[in-house]
């Protein structure tokens, strides 16, 4: 479960200088560092630059998936006014518009990582590959496990949610913004989604971490030690529907489709660069991707709940930032049951 994040510092070209140990797993030479936004004293000239710097707030993660939610409005969604009878045509048609997006980000993040290695291991956490003939996994292989878990099962919950925030809104049954009443509004929404998203995403993935819901819900996604691309959503049923409830803020607060399917699809679509397991840029060093700040969360668990916009790990001292004399956790009883992959 998990957004993205970008984790180097940005206009600085990230090398393959961090340090591999003899397990095989590999740091960058820097931590995990938050956003210059919450910060005493304030960073003014830092703020200016992270927000409209490549990497940073604007570019490229978040306009690529506004960008994604412009596009799937005005070309791919069904009509409000066929929405307000559940009918299988427009259900197919959210559903497979959903599943090709998933393809196309999750699945073009594994070809290029891990079917044609790109990178090879450069700048990849653990130097291992996906786990195969492992019995911790369905069909004893991770790629496949994830696969079904994303595309599969996790691709019909977004496609419900969204199904029944178009009904709502097409029935008049949620408040709904328009851009003609209320335009500054309408903007800052956009913003605001998220920080919203940060705030939910950190307290429900503290809460799936209480004993009983991690052991029976929360364990599915955390069998990916190791995590690639396709592990973003590869999650227990319950705890997807969790994950997405993030959308359903738009049910009470006054919101235009457009704000609730941004929403749902940076929630569905970001978890593919904050699991495939290599810190960025790729691409011969042009693209901006990787998390390493939640990767830790996969290899020391109790840590790194949240991601690097809104310190709240810090606020509530779950932070650890990677370097050897970083703050962090030892793995809890609970989790040392379960089979590691590799």
């Amino acid at each position: 479960m998990s957004k993205i994040g970008d984790h180097f510092r940005p206009n600085e070209p990230k090398l393959d200088t961090g340090t591999r140990n003899a397990k095989g797993e590999w740091r960058p030479a820097y931590p995990a560092e938050y956003k210059p936004l919450f910060v005493w004293p304030p960073r003014p000239v830092a703020l200016a630059k992270w927000i409209v710097s490549w990497p940073g707030f604007m570019w490229p993660r978040n306009f690529v998936i506004f960008s994604i939610a412009m596009l799937s409005w005005f070309f791919t969604e069904p009509n409000l006014e066929r929405c307000t009878t559940f009918k299988w045509d427009w259900l197919l048609q959210i559903w497979t518009r959903n599943l090709a997006l998933t393809w196309v980000v999750y699945g073009g993040y594994h070809l290029y990582l891990y079917i044609l290695k790109g990178e090879g291991t450069k700048g990849k956490y653990d130097a291992r590959w996906p786990a195969r003939n492992s019995s911790v996994f369905l069909f004893r292989d991770q790629v496949l496990d994830n696969i079904f878990w994303t595309s599969g099962v996790a691709v019909l919950i977004w496609t419900a949610y969204e199904a029944l925030g178009l009904w709502l809104f097409a029935n008049h049954r949620i408040p709904y913004l328009r851009w003609s009443e209320h335009p500054v509004w309408f903007v800052a929404w956009f913003l605001g989604v998220l920080f919203w998203r940060e705030f939910h995403f950190y307290w429900v993935h503290r809460a799936i971490h209480w004993k009983p819901l991690y052991r029976y819900v929360h364990y599915l996604h955390h069998k990916n030690v190791n995590p690639i691309s396709w592990s973003g959503m590869a999650m227990h049923p319950v705890e997807t529907i969790l994950y997405l409830s993030v959308a359903t803020i738009h049910w009470i607060v006054p919101s235009h489709p457009i704000h609730f399917l941004f929403d749902l699809q940076h929630a569905a679509l970001a978890p593919a660069s904050g699991h495939h397991g290599f810190e960025g840029p790729i691409l011969e060093e042009k693209w901006p991707t990787g998390s390493y700040f939640h990767y830790l969360h996969h290899r020391y668990f109790e840590c790194n709940y949240g991601e690097a916009l809104m310190p709240f790990d810090k606020w509530f001292g779950t932070y650890r930032n990677g370097l050897p004399e970083g703050t962090g956790s030892k793995l809890p009883e609970e989790h040392k049951d379960i089979p590691r992959s590799g």
